[in-house]
């Protein structure tokens, strides 16, 4: 808010939560048995926001007979991602509210300086949620893309556990919108400690800031033209020109005066 805001901080809240919150994806697995009427060659595993892998489900081929195994995979990454979505949803409707209020409230804005203050420490816990929202968020999708590798998953079958049996991977889930939700975090997080400058003048902190700096340059600049004065005033004081006075004393030389009275008393005496 007071245009501390330099770039648009709602369309980069959008395009975070909207980038993981939004996400849906899957990956196909093909178990290829000795026994080729008992292959399953399009094993679909499909998992999505907020990423509680150990719920998903899915069906795998035994390779024997006709009994099938139901598999889940490993994991429950929800808490980072639901963090990283709140955070992100909140930011969205601050920034929202207080774009309002400064353009349609701003004389109740500024009043007592109140709002100043609280969009200051709003916007600094702010900036140390998105930080450690994405770092959360960052390392909750690593150990996502790690649950959801199809190498990994065939692993959990007990029929890619025999040598006669062939288990490959078909599709690997695209985890493109998920990076860039990161992405998208940390720029949040850049955004909103960038502003915190621009909303720190807003507040009366800056300016009575400002005012202590102002006094103190005009309380040194005064001291310094008060030394330079008196220094000036010691000069024709007379303190260091004492010698020229010292120098009068000439006046006081009595030999000439004693060369003069001293032969006219002479004479009268004779």
């Amino acid at each position: 808010m007071g245009g501390r805001w330099q770039l648009d901080p709602e369309l980069f809240a959008i395009f975070a939560f909207a980038t993981c919150g939004g996400y849906s994806g899957g990956l196909r697995l093909s178990v290829d048995c000795a026994n080729k009427s008992e292959s399953d060659l399009n094993i679909d595993i499909a998992f999505a926001y907020p990423f509680r892998l150990h719920q998903v489900n899915f069906d795998a081929p035994t390779c024997e007979g006709k009994r099938r195994e139901t598999l889940s995979l490993i994991g429950d990454f929800s808490s980072s991602a639901e963090f990283f979505v709140t955070i992100a949803v909140f930011a969205f409707l601050y920034s929202l509210a207080a774009t309002v209020v400064y353009i349609f409230f701003q004389n109740k804005y500024r009043e007592n300086n109140r709002g100043p203050l609280i969009d200051f420490i709003v916007t600094v816990v702010f900036s140390f949620l998105w930080l450690v929202s994405s770092s959360a968020w960052a390392k909750g999708l690593s150990d996502v893309k790690i649950a959801t590798d199809p190498d990994e998953v065939l692993l959990l079958m007990s029929a890619c556990k025999q040598q006669s049996n062939k288990c490959l991977p078909v599709r690997s889930p695209v985890m493109s919108s998920l990076n860039t939700s990161v992405v998208f975090g940390f720029l949040n997080f850049i955004l909103w400690a960038g502003n915190i400058w621009f909303v720190f003048k807003e507040t009366g902190w800056h300016s009575s800031g400002q005012r202590h700096a102002a006094d103190t340059m005009e309380k040194q600049s005064s001291g310094y033209n008060q030394s330079g004065y008196n220094q000036d005033s010691y000069g024709p004081s007379g303190g260091y020109n004492q010698p020229g006075s010292y120098g009068q004393v000439g006046d006081y030389s009595q030999p000439q005066s004693y060369g003069q009275s001293g032969p006219t008393s002479f004479a009268n005496q004779i």
